[in-house]
């Protein structure tokens, strides 16, 4: 077993994978995606409708990820990992960690300065495939969230302290589409009721019904190594107490092989929880385990 320690923001992780990796070598480099913030293959804020592995339809794959978000007044880290299985069903997990910056745990007399939140998701692949297929890759999936405490969401009027978040994926690659350079997109719809993704709570007094908001992605590959791009996520506002806004980010992911990839990007989460202008640092990393 090989070791690589990685330092974001300060922070040291180990990362375990087992040589040779068994990746499989039915897929294009890149196809895989990345891991999504809730755990799920996809962008780093919008889950795909790929899978989180490079398997083909006789083979399971897994990967374990970590990523640090830090903006102007708050840190959000999350570890995880997932499980695809013969190319047409993914399992994941997500543990979140929100820290919460002096000013918010004094005014609020917490005894604990974080938030957390765990994250299960299913996703299956329905049709199509992102590449080879001439219409795009579809698939259905949904991430269940339980926080930690509900104390911060019932302060802010939340009603709840779970929820089930549901999605359809769209996501095809476009290859030489532009100047010669693979192009990949995704469209995704998804039905919530989640606050800033649950972290502060589900519903509120503004609404407590199920919303549909639209989520997306654009990337060109420069190279077999080199995706750029940007994301957005609409997010609903169900909270008088707390304005919530769209999240955006740049990235830039560097997939060296089918065992590894980084990413970083500049994310703007605009106002979180009563604090404006909350822009920074996104960095993320996957190993595949087999």
């Amino acid at each position: 077993m090989n070791k690589v320690m990685i330092n974001v923001l300060g922070v040291s992780f180990g990362l375990l994978f087992a040589l040779p990796v068994l990746a499989s070598d039915g897929k294009l480099l890149a196809t895989a995606g990345l891991s999504q913030l809730e755990g799920s293959g996809g962008g780093g804020l919008v889950p795909w409708a790929t899978l989180a592995g490079y398997d083909s339809q006789d083979d399971i794959a897994a990967s374990a990820f970590m990523t640090d978000v830090n903006v102007t007044d708050y840190r959000l880290t999350s570890i995880g990992a997932a499980a695809s299985f013969y190319d047409r069903v993914e399992l994941s997990y997500a543990q979140q960690t929100f820290s919460l910056p002096a000013s918010l745990i004094t005014g609020l007399s917490l005894k604990s300065g974080e938030i957390k939140q765990d994250v299960l998701g299913v996703k299956v692949r329905l049709y199509g495939d992102a590449v080879y297929s001439a219409y795009p890759q579809v698939s259905v999936g949904l991430q269940h969230k339980q926080l930690d405490s509900d104390f911060i969401a019932s302060y802010l009027g939340a009603k709840d302290d779970s929820g089930t978040d549901f999605y359809v994926a769209a996501t095809k690659v476009h290859l030489a589409a532009v100047a010669g350079y693979n192009l990949v997109w995704n469209l995704t719809a998804r039905a919530t009721k989640a606050n800033e993704m649950g972290l502060l709570g589900y519903g509120g007094p503004d609404n407590n019904d199920y919303q549909v908001v639209l989520e997306g992605s654009v990337g060109v590959l420069l190279s077999p190594k080199w995706v750029v791009g940007m994301e957005y996520r609409q997010k609903p506002n169900n909270l008088s107490s707390v304005e919530e806004d769209d999240w955006t980010d740049v990235f830039v992911s560097y997939l060296p092989n089918k065992n590894f990839n980084i990413t970083a990007a500049y994310a703007d989460l605009g106002t979180v929880a009563t604090k404006k202008d909350q822009k920074g640092i996104y960095l993320s990393m996957t190993g595949y385990l087999w």
